[in-house]
């Protein structure tokens, strides 16, 4: 019969089999999905995790993807995304970027052209590509899963214009219970070292290129003797102050591949005033 049946009967079958393929396509978009024992919902484009909310940016109506127990992204990354400059038409690599925070932020603060992100661990690097998604970003972030000690072997050397930085602070991986913990990768220099970083974003930066991280300033004397070993030469510094009152919790650095020596420290930053509330400079200069 369908061999030798009339074009009518084929055009049927035809509209019959999209018609069919249409409906399962529909109602699998509209129904939980359940991948790794986990209860998924549709979010506009892209699907969440019974345990991940979207948070809005506060930047161009973006938001982030984040998971209820998971390490989720903090004051540092924000400060860092306000921190680094990245000219128009400039490409842009994230060491360890986690959710994909920086390179999705650093598309409302600068004209840059391109942003990768490179994340070790696939949970996060799947919920960065998400977010990505969800913003619409796929033409202006790429999010590659990948480890930071490989770097210079997944891209091509000195190909980048800037490379941004938020890495692991503690170098003590002393108690850790689980060190493939996701939250204890992002804290604890479990997954790579100062030295991993420096030495692989110094690597895929360009000459005169610039590296731009956050850190902690127990860490500065051992930050810059690392950066200056692999030819980097730290050119503007600002300090992160909790309170007014409060010593520095944070550093942020830039560094520029052969550059010479010296050295701006800018006016620091304080985080909250005296009300708890966040200050002025966090609410205008970093937009949050």
């Amino acid at each position: 019969m369908l061999q030798g049946g009339s074009a009518w009967d084929r055009d049927r079958l035809e509209r019959d089999s999209r018609t069919f393929r249409n409906r399962m396509l529909e109602a699998e978009s509209q129904a939980p999905h359940d991948r790794g024992g986990h209860e998924w919902r549709q979010a506009g484009p892209i699907l969440l995790r019974e345990d991940e909310r979207i948070d809005d940016l506060q930047r161009n109506g973006l938001g982030i993807i984040q998971r209820k127990g998971a390490f989720c992204f903090g004051m540092d990354a924000v400060l860092l995304s306000g921190f680094a400059v990245v000219k128009k038409g400039e490409k842009v690599l994230d060491l360890g970027t986690g959710t994909g925070i920086i390179p999705i932020l650093l598309t409302a603060k600068t004209e840059g052209e391109h942003f990768t992100g490179l994340e070790i661990q696939e949970e996060s690097a799947d919920m960065a590509r998400r977010s990505v998604a969800y913003n619409h970003l796929e033409d202006k972030v790429s999010i590659v899963t990948g480890d930071i000690k490989e770097a210079s072997s997944l891209f091509a050397l000195a190909s980048f214009d800037a490379v941004t930085s938020n890495p692991p602070y503690m170098n003590d991986a002393h108690g850790i219970k689980n060190p493939e913990d996701a939250k204890a990768i992002a804290r604890h220099e479990v997954k790579c070292t100062l030295e991993d970083v420096v030495r692989e974003g110094t690597r895929l930066l360009k000459p005169g290129g610039r590296f731009y991280m956050v850190h902690r300033p127990r860490r500065l004397i051992e930050i810059i003797q690392t950066m200056k070993s692999h030819g980097l030469e730290p050119k503007r510094m600002k300090m992160v102050h909790p309170y007014v009152n409060r010593e520095a919790n944070m550093v942020l650095i830039e560094a520029v591949r052969g550059g010479g020596p010296l050295l701006k420290m800018e006016a620091p930053v304080v985080v909250f005033n005296e009300n708890g509330e966040y200050s002025e400079e966090i609410r205008t200069t970093y937009g949050y």
